[in-house]
């Protein structure tokens, strides 16, 4: 199911939110309301909290159905309703810290910033419980921002090169396609969050974008 929406009064949801098969976070400011649209479109547990006091979820967190990626300023409490579901936490330090930027992963696999050091990437393959490699995406290091992944398919910015794109299908096992989102805007990881059964998209969004990315992802 594609719903779209704002949070924060922003399309770029993708910044604010994060979602796997099972759970989605979403900041204090999200309505019951709209929590419990998102719940229903990805068919999860909507958590409302807060990393580390940030309201940018997405930005500082990535996740897959094994575990989770989290900037280290995150505390345990914030944590807990992802430890009890049974996902495997890694902390990131430094400067590169904002997982959900710097991170592109599904199930298969994980492309990260090249500028991640070997520790992060070794912590990176324990938590999400895949083999992970360095890449770009348009000539960004910011891979998490630049693209969103499913176990279906890959949405990523239009100016990705066709190198590119067979770095990203090699290591996620899937076929990567190009798009927008939020009218024409390149970063796709920004404008919406999803999983494998739904999408919560930037209310921004064209209908030819929407088609493009109900296609590549999966959901048709």
């Amino acid at each position: 199911m594609l719903i779209q929406l704002e949070l924060g009064g922003s399309p770029y949801i993708g910044v604010y939110a994060r979602a796997n098969d099972t759970v989605a976070l979403v900041p204090p400011s999200v309505s019951p309301e709209v929590a419990a649209e998102i719940g229903r479109a990805l068919e999860v547990t909507v958590v409302t909290t807060t990393l580390g006091g940030s309201t940018i979820l997405g930005s500082v967190l990535a996740m897959n159905n094994k575990g989770i990626v989290v900037a280290d300023f995150a505390d345990d409490a914030e944590l807990e309703p992802l430890l009890k579901a049974g996902l495997k936490v890694a902390r990131i330090t430094g400067k590169y810290n904002a997982a959900g930027n710097n991170i592109l992963a599904n199930d298969n696999g994980a492309v990260v910033n090249p500028d991640l050091g070997k520790q992060a990437i070794t912590l990176i393959e324990e938590a999400l419980g895949v083999p992970v490699e360095r890449a770009t995406l348009a000539g960004l290091k910011t891979v998490g921002s630049a693209g969103f992944a499913t176990n279906k398919g890959v949405l990523v910015h239009p100016k990705t090169t066709q190198q590119e794109r067979e770095i990203i299908e090699r290591v996620l096992k899937v076929k990567a396609d190009i798009g927008t989102i939020n009218h024409g805007a390149p970063y796709i990881g920004a404008g919406l969050i999803g999983n494998n059964k739904g999408a919560a998209i930037g209310i921004a969004t064209t209908g030819p974008e929407l088609n493009r990315i109900e296609d590549a992802l999966g959901y048709i």
